[in-house]
């Protein structure tokens, strides 16, 4: 029952915030909201907060671990680039635009943690250990070529010294060759959250395990 109300509390908020990102998109931006990681990590994790809603309340089993892993791991990911760019400058990420506190809060921190709670503690998504890792870094690929042959052409603002268009002010500073390298090391970065939720699980679960009762 706590997971079934979990999974709905979690999409009923990610759901309201993922609405609310039409009202302050720009319309004229190619890509609009999704030219930026973080909804990708709210959209993905509204369709799995429903989708475990959903088999919950049917009492069905949960049987995307893999999925739900990379969902998980990239909204950590989220969370960590965002405010390790935000406490050395929040331009770098917000521009000259500065975020409502509440759309703030819930994308970059509680948001996340409903879902990763879940992930971990519920779920035990991490499980499925390598179908997971591969599902992390297919979908960092995939945002890294999203943003680099279309969002980046298409787009003429945010304006840095180097390029145009990248979603992230801070990437129209980057020469190609540096894009690369932050791809990269964003990527083992994800991986490497990868691994201590894997050790976070494993723990939990064997401390959670019933033990046989001395006769």
């Amino acid at each position: 029952m706590m997971k079934t109300w979990l999974s709905l509390f979690g999409f009923s908020l990610a759901f309201g915030y993922w609405i609310y990102q039409f009202l302050d998109a720009n319309p004229d931006a190619f890509g609009m909201q999704f030219r930026f990681l973080t909804h990708w990590g709210l959209s993905l994790a509204m369709v799995m907060h429903f989708l475990n809603w959903r088999s919950r309340r049917l009492g069905l089993p949960d049987q995307r671990p893999a999925l739900m892993a990379m969902v998980a791991i990239l909204n950590i990911l989220v969370v960590f680039l965002y405010w390790r760019l935000y406490f050395i400058d929040p331009a770098l990420v917000n521009g000259d635009k500065t975020p409502i506190w509440h759309q703030e809060y819930y994308l970059h921190l509680l948001g996340p943690a409903i879902l990763v709670i879940d992930a971990i503690w519920f779920y035990r998504a991490f499980a499925a250990f390598w179908r997971g890792a591969i599902a992390t870094i297919l979908l960092c690929s995939v945002y890294v070529l999203w943003i680099e042959l279309l969002v980046q052409p298409l787009n003429s603002e945010p304006i840095g010294t180097i390029s145009a268009g990248f979603p992230y002010p801070f990437l129209n500073d980057m020469v190609m060759a540096e894009r690369l390298n932050f791809y990269a090391v964003t990527t083992g970065t994800a991986l490497g959250f990868y691994l201590i939720c894997w050790v976070v699980s494993v723990v939990s679960g064997w401390i959670a395990r019933p033990r046989p009762q001395p006769y």
